[in-house]
């Protein structure tokens, strides 16, 4: 059988997700990771609807639950920490701002490498720099000198994959600034969090949030609407000043936060944007999760984006081994819908993240405060069911699985 060897850039959740399943099917995969190891921290991502059903099928869902974060709920605060507005965890079914499971990102992506790490190839501390396909695979040249070939290759590397550079054009064609920038990063638990997911807006369209974590410790996010800035993403420390220019006199906990955030140790900076690839496959090179669609962090579905179109891509790919571009054809019609729906932004967009003005602030906290109540909760529950906006077919019994029972 053909399309065998599938080399998989990225080992953070797609990337994982898409070699557990392939591996099941009897691919040999390898995964390849820029950094030196696993990443630790990131920000607390939420497993939703369908995707919540791959996590079962994969059998990780045990794991999942006993290192998810508790949290209670969100809650707007103003600047002396007084609550303005709340949602419970349990509204909207468990799939309101808060989902029913919410877990760190690099406690995610730890359980779902321990999950391959004995059956797939990872390759950590290099990365693709040159991809050269022709009907017998695809010669791929490594940082680190090396060069290989495989059958497919797959970008699971993020908003600003190397893959889709390298495959199908420079991040200025696919990537859609949103008029924002955010930050993460962790500090030491306040202790007086209460499991809730504290939001903080300032003036000027400045935002602030913290929220717990599991260990001792909790998870900052800071940020301000911008226009596109030229800076070196590599420039931690020039990326802290532009967050103490713009934040210094925001009010609430932001002086003690901007006082951690240089000894944070996962600090991340970046744009909040969108991600818009018309087709996800060129020839032999496809892309899943956040390289080939991305709605924001507004719309909050990546992971969950992630973990379903590694598990369609998967089983499209064995339904056809021996023909790619139809596997990746069925895949990304498999998944549009889904996508489409994903990718639309809440009500307010980004002024409803970080409004301007303190009479937007407070028509915010009276928008939440209303979310519950007819007829908003209406409006909002379609928002929240897009998580389930497609149905999962059965791969599995279509194919024997490599191991029955993985």
């Amino acid at each position: 059988m053909n399309d065998r060897t599938v080399l998989i850039s990225g080992a953070s959740i797609a990337g994982p997700a898409l070699a557990y399943w392939l591996h099941r099917y009897g691919f040999d995969v390898t995964v390849v990771e820029r950094s030196p190891a696993l990443r630790p921290g990131g920000h607390a991502v939420d497993v939703r609807g369908v995707a919540r059903d791959v996590v079962e099928r994969m059998g990780i869902m045990p794991r999942v639950r006993q290192d998810s974060v508790d949290e209670r709920g969100a809650a707007l605060v103003d600047r002396n920490g007084r609550r303005t507005a709340t949602m419970s965890v349990e509204a909207f079914g468990g799939e309101g701002i808060v989902a029913e499971i919410e877990i760190m990102r690099g406690d995610l992506s730890r359980i779902l490498y321990d999950a391959t790490r004995d059956d797939v190839e990872y390759l950590f501390g290099d990365r693709i720099v040159r991809l050269g396909q022709n009907e017998a695979g695809v010669d791929v040249d490594f940082a680190s000198g090396a060069a290989r070939r495989f059958d497919l290759v797959v970008g699971a590397d993020g908003v600003h994959s190397g893959v889709r550079g390298l495959a199908f054009g420079p991040d200025s064609d696919y990537v859609r600034h949103l008029g924002a920038y955010t930050a993460y990063f962790t500090v030491p638990d306040p202790g007086d969090l209460d499991s809730w997911f504290l939001m903080y807006n300032a003036p000027g369209g400045r935002v602030a949030m913290l929220r717990p974590e599991r260990g001792g410790t909790a998870k900052a996010s800071l940020g301000f609407t911008s226009p596109p800035l030229d800076y070196d993403r590599r420039d931690v420390r020039y990326q802290q000043r532009i967050l103490a220019d713009r934040l210094a006199d925001a009010g609430w906990r932001v002086p003690g936060l901007l006082a951690a955030m240089p000894d944070a140790p996962d600090f991340y900076f970046d744009a909040i944007c969108q991600v818009r690839v018309d087709r996800w496959w060129r020839g032999r090179v496809a892309l899943v999760g956040d390289a080939g669609y991305c709605g924001s962090p507004l719309v909050g579905l990546g992971t969950s984006m992630s973990l379903v179109g590694a598990y369609v891509l998967a089983g499209e790919l064995a339904s056809s081994p021996d023909d790619h571009e139809a596997a990746f054809a069925r895949y990304q019609d498999e998944m549009r819908d889904y996508v489409a729906a994903a990718m639309e932004l809440p009500p307010g967009g980004i002024n409803g993240y970080a409004p301007h003005s303190r009479l937007m602030i407070s028509l915010r906290a009276l928008s939440m405060r209303m979310m519950t109540r007819w007829p908003m909760r209406q409006l909002l529950a379609r928002q929240f069911q897009k998580s389930d906006a497609i149905v999962l077919r059965d791969y599995a019994a279509q194919h024997q699985p490599r191991h029955a029972g993985a």
